[in-house]
């Protein structure tokens, strides 16, 4: 029987660290937000760090910032002249986030916005290389088809919890408004010819999509 809590701590020895200003960050997440976990952490930050080194795009729109553990975490990752365009629709997010945004290595690359990105970030003009989408599950599709205009050509659009903690095939579970969003969404991205897509079973389910040329 596998020991899964014994097997991502082995991972997590295996990799790149997170660093001291990350670990306090999620730390703190943990502390003082509700839904901690929602925040990426360790391993899934390395893992956004790594991809967008291999990307290498110039700009990412991030959709639901919350702690900005993620944002940060991509920012890292970024070569000279890239930037994190990140959007958290709830205000009463920002005293929290906003500190920790700007005492970061990084924070010269990153633009925390507080508003809802699948109307104001088309205005920002800007053809994106990469999208992560980690907002609000109930408009996920909205938010994947505004991903789509704003996405270049060959660029990569990127979607967390999509397996929603084993939930999707779990016919038992209480479908409710969040479940029923994740479930209208890998339904739509499924039958979607305009992208390439897989979904890597990582903590909570993470698909990863590349707009076609």
């Amino acid at each position: 029987m596998n020991d899964n809590g014994a097997l991502e701590d082995y991972i997590l020895k295996h990799i790149d660290p997170e660093g001291d200003y990350l670990y306090r960050l999620y730390r703190a997440t943990n502390i003082q937000l509700l839904r901690g976990r929602m925040a990426s952490g360790h391993l899934q930050g390395r893992l956004l760090k790594m991809l967008v080194r291999m990307i290498r795009p110039k700009n990412i729109l991030e959709v639901g910032t919350f702690s900005g553990y993620s944002a940060i975490c991509m920012a890292e990752g970024l070569e000279d002249g890239g930037r994190v365009y990140t959007f958290e629709i709830n205000d009463e997010q920002e005293d929290f986030t906003r500190p920790w945004i700007e005492g970061a290595d990084v924070a010269d690359k990153i633009s925390f916005i507080i508003g809802d990105a699948i109307t104001e970030a088309p205005r920002l003009g800007i053809d994106f290389d990469m999208v992560f989408i980690d907002g609000d599950k109930r408009t996920y599709v909205p938010t994947y088809e505004m991903a789509m205009k704003v996405t270049r050509p060959g660029g990569f659009i990127l979607a967390d919890n999509t397996l929603w903690d084993g939930h999707v095939v779990d016919h038992d579970y209480d479908r409710d408004a969040q479940t029923q969003g994740i479930e209208r969404f890998n339904d739509h991205v499924a039958a979607d010819s305009r992208v390439e897509k897989v979904i890597l079973p990582l903590r909570d389910g993470l698909t990863i999509m590349r707009k076609k040329d």
